[in-house]
Formats: C-alpha cells, sequence, structure tokens
C-alpha cells in the first residue's frame, strides 16, 4: 500500500466502523414506517412493524399481553382517535445486533398531544427485534 494512502484510511476507520449495518438500517427503517403510520393514525400499519405471531409480546404499565392480535387490539381500545394517538416521534434510537438473526433496540418516544388527547406523553422502550421471512419484527415492545 502507498505511504500517502496510509493517513486516509486511518482518518476514515472511524467513520467506517460508525456506519450502520444493513441490518441497523432495515430496523431503522421499520421504526421509520411505524412512526409515519401512526401519524398518519393508521394503527394496522404501524403492527406491521411487529411480527404477526402468538408469542409477539408487549410489555406496558397495564401488565403484560401476548400475541399479535391481543397487542393490536391494546392498541386500537388505547388509542381510538387521532386526538388519543397525536403526532409520534422516535429519538435517541441505539440499535444493538445480538445475532445475524437478533437485535435489540434502546431508545425514546414522545407522543404530542392536545388535552382532549391525554396531553403529552414520553418514555422509553426497549424492542427486541427477530429476521424473519418477512423482514425484521419486532417479538418483544417493553415500553414505559
Amino acid at each position: 500500500m502507498p505511504r500517502r494512502l496510509l493517513p486516509t484510511l486511518l482518518l476514515a476507520l472511524p467513520l467506517l466502523l460508525l456506519a450502520a449495518t444493513p441490518d441497523e438500517t432495515a430496523i431503522r427503517q421499520v421504526l421509520e414506517r411505524q412512526q409515519a403510520a401512526w401519524n398518519k393514525g393508521d394503527i394496522k400499519a404501524f403492527m406491521e412493524g411487529y411480527e404477526n405471531s402468538p408469542d409477539t409480546t408487549f410489555v406496558g404499565a397495564a401488565g403484560v399481553t401476548r400475541g399479535y392480535q391481543p397487542v393490536l387490539e391494546n392498541y386500537l381500545k388505547r388509542y381510538p382517535s387521532r386526538d388519543a394517538m397525536g403526532q409520534l416521534t422516535f429519538s435517541a434510537i441505539e440499535v444493538h445486533t445480538v445475532s445475524p438473526g437478533s437485535a435489540w433496540v434502546l431508545a425514546r418516544f414522545h407522543l404530542k398531544r392536545n388535552a382532549a388527547g391525554g396531553g403529552d406523553k414520553s418514555g422509553s422502550y426497549t424492542l427486541v427485534f427477530k429476521k424473519t421471512a418477512a423482514g425484521w419484527k419486532v417479538v418483544l415492545d417493553h415500553t414505559n
């Protein structure tokens, strides 16, 4: 390798190490689609980010909900209107790959809602993702 390339490679190395992997990019895209679906008032499209499985689990203040359909039903019941849903933003997203087929995400959410919708709400969440034939899907959601 020519000596003049070595300084350039040494400067670029930290950027290469920080670059998102294809799996991280795909997981972040799931979160972006979920945020966009929520902000359109489309809970069913939001739920496309979850694996449609009886093993899909949601843990929240009300306890543990198991199964895709019960999780969907809880979202529909807890957020019956656009006012209740508000505008969702995700922040401080960290994606951690565990293996080629699994990862976890630590992040924050913020719902901006008017008083009729219950007011603003913020918190943290942890998601466990599994790579499926349909792409990366949430299999465990722990939101507080």
